[in-house]
């Protein structure tokens, strides 16, 4: 069977899937979900995602959501083929791993997506922006990414040498910040040229401008 995406094209987080799933070289069918119709809402799509939110996928009758979630399946269940994204066999490069994934959800995902609710969701929702809020965001983003510089100072990647899973999680809201007219990722030096790094690869490439569905690789 397929392994099926339900989400939107352009989301953040339906993004962060499709990125893995191109990374790992996993065919599938994507299911566009309309959030401008709050299809997300209905009563089937709530029988599978509780929380009314995209994306959750379908894998031959399995039932998941929470992009984070899905993307370590996807690696765990195809960890033969493709970019390995998660450690297995090594427990300190597990450790180093996780370390990482907790650093993108403490002290980088909260500051981003303020930036880009504030500045690119609000006004698309005729909410004005509270410029506040995202100068607050912007400075305390700035001050975390001065310890990621540290940090990519002495290796290629946030868990070590070797991409993963957590680095692939901050490129959805993390382009966005140009969008909300940010150079952040370009200032710092060590930032600057992992961002490039994993921003150049082609499962980047290929979803950026909008999820679509893989018959083969």
């Amino acid at each position: 069977m397929v392994f099926k995406l339900y989400g939107s094209a352009f989301s953040t987080c339906t993004k962060r899937v499709a990125i893995v799933l191109h990374e790992k070289r996993v065919p599938f069918e994507f299911f566009p979900i309309n959030l401008a119709t709050r299809e997300q809402k209905t009563p089937s799509f709530l029988e599978k995602q509780p929380f009314g939110v995209v994306p959750y996928i379908d894998d031959d009758g399995f039932i998941l959501y929470e992009s984070r979630a899905i993307s370590r399946y996807i690696a765990l269940k195809y960890e033969s083929q493709g970019t390995k994204l998660i450690p297995t066999h090594d427990l300190k490069k597990i450790a180093l791993f996780e370390q990482a994934v907790c650093i993108e959800q403490s002290s980088f995902d909260p500051y981003v997506t303020a930036v880009g609710m504030e500045k690119i969701i609000n006004p698309r929702k005729g909410i004005q922006t509270n410029e506040a809020t995202v100068e607050a965001a912007l400075a305390s983003l700035s001050a975390k990414l001065d310890v990621y510089d540290v940090i990519l100072a002495k290796q290629k990647y946030l868990a070590g040498d070797d991409v993963t899973l957590a680095d692939f999680f901050h490129i959805p809201w993390g382009v966005l910040l140009v969008v909300a007219g940010s150079d952040i990722m370009e200032s710092k030096p060590n930032v600057a040229r992992w961002w490039k790094d994993i921003t150049s690869r082609p499962s980047w490439a290929a979803v950026k401008d909008g999820v679509n569905s893989v018959a083969s690789f």
